[in-house]
């Protein structure tokens, strides 16, 4: 915002001309714009002050912002330089699939979060850009990272068009970009969601139809209006590598999830004897190879008017850091296109030479050298593959064949049912409780005592 200061100078000057005393009063106004990097500016002397109105860089409806967001940055990523940019917070809410909370609060700490207050299914914190962008490419956990860029109180379609035009989209929609929108509202007296779906249409505009999608996020509680803008684009889960699936397959996020909840030391082996498309195993490799799980794919955010090329290059510059031996990582499965689709995913995820693949039924299961490790795996639910089936066999022979040939190994299982997974191993720990596409799903964790 530019904040114009006028200052008025009198100075008084006596002149004796011809005897006669003369008296001039000079004036001198001086004049200055200062840019101003608050989210108001408060005018000394003014009894009352208002936003000022300025032209939008999309389009006419796009104009500055006035009610913004703590901490947010008001106009945009590029004012102050680039040293100032990059230690600018950003709210921020990271979405993850419900029950992985606690392990995202974790991975925010690790990249250098200060606060973290977990929700079901999501993370709210604070990020500089640096941390922002480092987020979507590092964390392995989360489904998408949302940066709330305006908050306000409407109670008519009225309030909802004035109040959109004081936000500032400028720093996150160029002219050429196409909004979409994901609305949601509860206890409000804006219920159709279709129709703030068209207020934010009418007043952000469609772009071209050639340029970049931005998902923008509404949501309304109790007429209150939180709006957020995408910064990831596709799901973080969607690391670009799985291309072949098997029946069933589960999210990349979850898999990785699995292995940090277990404890798996990243240096020691890894087995998961039901491995399917192979993604427990390809989650351990890039976990073992030190390698950004976003490291091979696009952002949204990099799409945006502020995107920051040297903030960005600064976070991709950072070296792997893979472990030292490499582990043995071991994938199995008795269905050979499952398999094949494992390897193909490997190749595709450039883990191939970190992973093993074979065909093979559970009884064959066989512990690799250097361990202990641990076995991870998500065998098959009854209600998920085999409806009606009896699963108990499969899951007792895990059970015999992990307790006598991995004794002292860790153990994750991600089951639907608590009883079959008694046929593996009592005793286990409720390590995690996940909704996976409105199935309750439970993680168990513990140690193979060496007793079937």
């Amino acid at each position: 915002m530019v904040l114009v200061v006028v200052v008025v100078l009198v100075v008084v000057v006596v002149v004796v001309v011809g005897g006669r005393v003369v008296v001039v009063l000079v004036v001198v106004v001086l004049g200055a714009s200062v840019m101003v990097e608050g989210a108001a500016a408060v005018v000394v002397g003014s009894t009352a002050s208002s936003p000022p109105q300025a032209a939008a860089s999309r389009a006419p409806a796009r104009s500055i912002r006035w009610t913004c967001m703590a901490r947010t940055y008001p106009g945009g990523c590029h004012r102050g330089g680039v040293s100032a940019a990059r230690s600018l917070r950003h709210d921020v809410l990271v979405v993850c699939p419900p029950g992985l909370e606690e392990l995202v609060v974790g991975e925010l700490i690790d990249l250098g979060a200060k606060r973290t207050r977990p929700h079901k299914g999501s993370v709210v914190t604070d990020l500089t850009t640096r941390q922002l962008y480092a987020a979507n490419r590092h964390l392995r956990c989360a489904t998408r990272v949302l940066v709330r860029v305006a908050g306000f109180t409407a109670r008519t379609f009225a309030d909802l068009e004035r109040r959109l035009g004081e936000v500032d989209w400028s720093p996150w929609l160029s002219n050429e970009a196409q909004p979409t929108y994901r609305v949601t509202s509860r206890g409000s007296q804006l219920r159709h969601t279709g129709a703030i779906e068209e207020r934010f249409a009418a007043a952000l505009g469609t772009g071209h139809a050639d340029g970049p999608g931005q998902l923008v996020v509404v949501r309304v509680s109790r007429d209150r209006f939180t709006i957020s803008v995408d910064s990831s684009g596709a799901p973080l889960h969607e690391r670009g590598w799985r291309q072949a699936t098997a029946k069933a397959p589960l999210r990349e996020s979850v898999a990785a999830a699995l292995l940090l909840a277990a404890g798996w030391d990243p240096a020691t082996p890894l087995v998961d004897p039901m491995c399917g498309s192979g993604t427990i195993p390809i989650e351990a490799a890039l976990l073992a190879a030190g390698r950004a799980p976003g490291g091979g794919r696009d952002f949204a955010f990099r799409r945006w008017p502020c995107f920051e090329p040297g903030t960005w290059a600064s976070v991709t510059a950072t070296a792997d850091s893979p472990v030292a031996p490499t582990p043995v990582i071991l994938g199995a499965d008795r269905d050979a296109g499952a398999v094949e689709s494992a390897r193909s995913n490997a190749e595709r995820a450039g883990v191939a030479d970190l992973v093993e693949f074979r065909q093979a039924p559970v009884s064959d299961l066989e512990a690799p050298g250097g361990g202990p490790g641990h076995l991870v795996t998500n065998p098959p639910w009854g209600g998920r593959l085999s409806p009606g089936g009896d699963l108990r066999n499969l899951y007792a022979t895990l059970g015999t064949v992990a307790a006598g040939r991995l004794a002292g190994w860790g153990l994750g299982l991600l089951v639907a049912d608590r009883v079959l997974a008694r046929q593996v191993r009592p005793g286990l720990t409720e390590s995690l409780h996940l909704d996976l596409g409105g199935q309750r799903a439970t993680y168990l964790t513990g140690r193979l005592s060496g007793v079937s």
